[in-house]
């Protein structure tokens, strides 16, 4: 696995099911189940991603079964019989060179669980997951000891080493600092390394 910070790139899935805007609601609903999965981008042209269709875009064909209640744009996924008429456009994206962090804010921020992955001209390049961005804390505790080492404490100026032990990814220092205010500068560097769960500090400071 890469140092810090981790892309998209590093975590995502390359092998993507998708679909054209042509396919049929039932094609769209056999893939879902069959991919286990709860989107599929939408491509147009050579690969270029035009919208995502979702579970959730499906499931207003049954949740207006009944009922004429809703508004228009619900009533019109209702009605939708293809791909093109189920997708939410334009697409929310994530390009690969983007962190795993900033990933991590879109899917939250948009409410969505799955992101497609486009270059700088919207192809298709793979499909980020929230457990692929998990996969950061499947880091080993000596490879987050060794990077807050190197990448870290080696940066910072401080006269004497510091102590780093990491159990179950989280980090503790101990040691002596010659200005308090560097604290936390400390902390919140090394909660950016990828796969830290907590930073835990016992610093004495002159």
């Amino acid at each position: 696995m890469p140092e810090s910070p981790y892309t998209v790139s590093d975590v995502m899935t390359h092998t993507v099911v998708a679909v054209g805007s042509e396919a049929p609601f039932k094609e769209v609903a056999k893939l879902l189940d069959q991919w286990k999965v709860s989107a599929l981008p939408v491509l147009a042209g050579e690969g270029r991603v035009v919208g995502v269709v979702s579970e959730a875009d499906l499931l207003a064909k049954e949740e207006f079964r009944d009922t004429e209640e809703g508004d228009s744009a619900a009533r019109t996924k209702a009605g939708a019989v293809t791909a093109g008429e189920l997708m939410s456009t334009p697409a929310v994206s994530v390009h690969p060179d983007a962190t795993v962090a900033e990933a991590a804010r879109i899917m939250a921020r948009r409410h969505v669980k799955r992101l497609p992955v486009v270059d700088g001209v919207g192809l298709l390049q793979g499909v980020v997951s929230r457990g692929d961005l998990l996969k950061v804390f499947l880091r080993q505790d000596g490879e987050i000891a060794a990077e807050v080492r190197h990448d870290v404490l080696n940066r910072l100026p401080v006269t004497s080493p510091l102590t780093v032990g990491v159990s179950d990814g989280v980090v503790t220092l101990g040691g002596s600092l010659p200005d308090r205010q560097l604290v936390p500068v400390i902390a919140r560097a090394v909660r950016a390394v990828e796969g830290v769960v907590d930073v835990r500090l016992d610093l004495t400071h002159r």
